[in-house]
């Protein structure tokens, strides 16, 4: 375990050297200069460019490339993100304040997807009725293909201009949360109903199931019992993609419906060329998916002790090196009920 935790944690370290240089290589890429936007040269406004040669000295803007790279990539390991060019806050003060916003509207947009996407692929798969199986199984991908800007201008149009039910703008309770809510969900619980109702569709299928089944289980408890629980483990795989779609989401869930989060942040940010914003946000993402992705591979032998990753750390979801998954154990897998525990 320590093996593979010091593994996990190496890979971590890459993945977020890599978005923080791909990041920075991609503000720099671009024509303009942050400071000219700031003092207004940009939009045709005279400035000194005594002063301008000011600003790019104090944010190390007149510094070669590289030597900008190296400053902030240290200050980077430190914690330290520096100052915003366009506000001249501290850049982790600046995500701070941000932050409960987003995470109340990425953590109930969560909910939502997984919920609806459960309910969705579970019915598709247990249903026996043509029709209502094939209209289920065209939701997700229906849901991935939407926009989620469309679906939030029309969420707005329906039930806040024309009904009056939830208020279009603003902060405050549930009912300020709703709309972003869903909007930023269904894309996401889209991606888990379409995984999910694959996995049943496979593992009903498996040995297992038929000999549960042999043994005089109902369909209902079948799904329930024995296969929406390893059906699972496809879908709680994707969690670090899904982490991302909220995060990515939100930038345009919350610029439509006025929120300010941490994806407007991200908007007003890229739009001023604020680098050193841009690069505390493209961290901190990176951060919440290491650590999702961590957790889920920690988590997978208690969804199925049978997964089981051989020494030297092998990431188990793989199957690469050492990996061992055994065979289906009728012993783990089949109900011990006593009413449907026969011998065969």
């Amino acid at each position: 375990m320590v093996g593979y935790l010091a593994s996990r944690f190496l890979q971590a370290v890459g993945v977020l050297w890599a978005a923080f240089t791909v990041s920075f290589g991609v503000l720099f890429l671009l024509p303009s200069d942050p400071v000219s936007m700031v003092a207004g040269s940009d939009n045709g406004t005279p400035v000194d460019a005594a002063a301008i040669e000011q600003l790019q000295a104090r944010y190390g803007l007149d510094q070669p490339v590289w030597v900008q790279y190296w400053n902030a990539l240290s200050s980077a390991v430190r914690g330290d993100f520096g100052i915003s060019i366009s506000t001249g806050r501290p850049v982790t003060e600046a995500i701070a304040d941000a932050l409960p916003s987003t995470l109340a509207l990425a953590s109930f947009a969560l909910v939502l997807a997984v919920t609806f996407g459960t309910v969705v692929a579970f019915l598709a798969t247990y249903t026996r009725v043509g029709w209502l199986r094939n209209v289920l199984f065209s939701l997700p991908p229906l849901g991935v293909a939407v926009p989620t800007f469309w679906v939030g201008l029309i969420l707005l149009q329906l039930f806040s201009f024309r009904a009056k039910l939830f208020p279009a703008f603003g902060e405050g309770g549930i009912e300020h949360l709703l709309l972003p809510a869903i909007t930023l969900a269904l894309p996401t619980g889209a991606v888990i109903a379409q995984v999910l109702a694959v996995s049943l569709q496979t593992t009903a299928r498996q040995p297992y199931i038929e000999a549960a089944r042999a043994k005089g289980a109902s369909r209902w408890r079948v799904q329930t019992r024995h296969a929406l629980r390893l059906s699972s483990i496809p879908a709680f795989t994707i969690a670090g993609v899904i982490v991302g779609n909220l995060i990515a989401g939100s930038v345009v869930v919350e610029t439509v419906f006025s929120r300010a989060g941490l994806g407007r942040l991200t908007q007003m940010s890229v739009m001023a060329q604020d680098i050193p914003v841009v690069l505390g946000i493209v961290v901190f993402g990176s951060v919440v998916f290491v650590i999702v992705n961590l957790v889920v591979d920690l988590f997978y032998p208690l969804i199925d002790p049978r997964i089981v990753a051989a020494r030297g750390g092998t990431d188990a979801r793989s199957g690469s090196g050492e990996s061992v998954r055994s065979g289906p154990d009728p012993d783990s897998t089949i109900d011990k009920d006593p009413k449907v525990s026969t011998h065969v």
